[in-house]
């Protein structure tokens, strides 16, 4: 952590903020609770102390909520946090000086965990979500945060295009219909040449059990899912806009007692491997190797 962001603790951390979200906004609360319940473990598989901090400062009743965490769903939870950690980190490397965008990002700390020191980041969230974070996690110098509708691409405009992109979409996708997933995603590929962006997605079966009100933690009940995904099915999003220029697979590493054990089975064999969660990372066209494609004859 740089003294840049160590400076930007509230002042005061000892009042509850209240947690007023909408179905959707609030599973930004069930990934930050699982998050916190992993960091806590002195074998935690991702270090956030900032999301430790964040559970004790929200009014909200999250164990009674969620249940008491720390199992599976735990695990998996710190897991593909841990995919998209790596790829910003890998672009950051990369490029020190360049913008991560997060969209629909909600109490993500992820910042506070691999920012760079140099690198511009902005979030575009829902307003109410916005409202939260900024009471929560007030911006840093490099930071901005932006109240809008993600799958609306005014945003793009607020984006400093001199600088290389990133942009991550985790949790968000599959609360939008299909056509406004595909939209999205052609929207960045055009407006981002050369960018590229980190996305999340649950398999079929998932989506299905969701869709029908069957998946429940506790008091808790998964918003329905629109959008889903197998994994063996990423290299359809390339259909999305002719700016897509490739997809490639991340794959979670680590994990703890059956996680860790069944972990390599369930990325490398059938139909597991095909059906499972997934984190994707779709590359965008340079303006060059767009103009190129179009000048290219068509084959008969």
């Amino acid at each position: 952590m740089t003294s840049e962001q160590s400076e930007q603790a509230p002042e005061n951390e000892s009042e509850k903020v209240k947690a007023g979200l909408g179905a959707i906004p609030e599973t930004a609360l069930w990934t930050l609770y699982h998050r916190a319940v992993e960091a806590r473990r002195p074998d935690a598989l991702l270090i956030d102390p900032r999301a430790v901090d964040l559970v004790e400062r929200i009014d909200f009743p999250f164990e009674e909520r969620f249940g008491p965490g720390g199992g599976v769903q735990t695990q998996v939870q710190a897991l593909r946090v841990g995919c998209f950690d790596r790829e910003v980190e890998d672009f950051l490397a990369r490029e020190p000086r360049g913008t991560v965008v997060c969209l629909g990002d909600g109490l993500e700390t992820q910042y506070w965990r691999v920012d760079n020191g140099r690198a511009q980041w902005l979030s575009v969230d829902l307003p109410e979500s916005i409202a939260l974070r900024e009471s929560l996690l007030p911006p840093g110098p490099r930071q901005r945060y932006l109240a809008a509708d993600a799958t609306d691409l005014g945003w793009a405009e607020e984006v400093d295009r001199s600088r290389e992109v990133l942009l991550t979409a985790q949790g968000l996708l599959m609360y939008l219909p299909p056509a406004q997933v595909r939209a999205l995603i052609a929207g960045c590929a055009e407006r981002f040449p050369g960018g590229s962006l980190v996305l999340d997605a649950v398999p079929h079966w998932f989506g299905r059990l969701t869709r029908s009100g069957r998946v429940r933690s506790h008091g808790y009940q998964a918003p329905p899912m629109p959008w889903s995904m197998d994994a063996g099915q990423r290299a359809k999003l390339c259909t999305a806009g002719p700016a897509v220029a490739a997809v490639r697979d991340v794959r979670p590493s680590g994990g703890r007692g059956l996680v860790r054990a069944l972990l390599p089975l369930a990325l490398t064999v059938p139909p597991l491997s095909t059906r499972r969660p997934s984190v994707t990372v779709l590359e965008f066209a340079e303006r060059s190797e767009r103009s190129e494609r179009s000048e290219r004859p068509e084959r008969s």
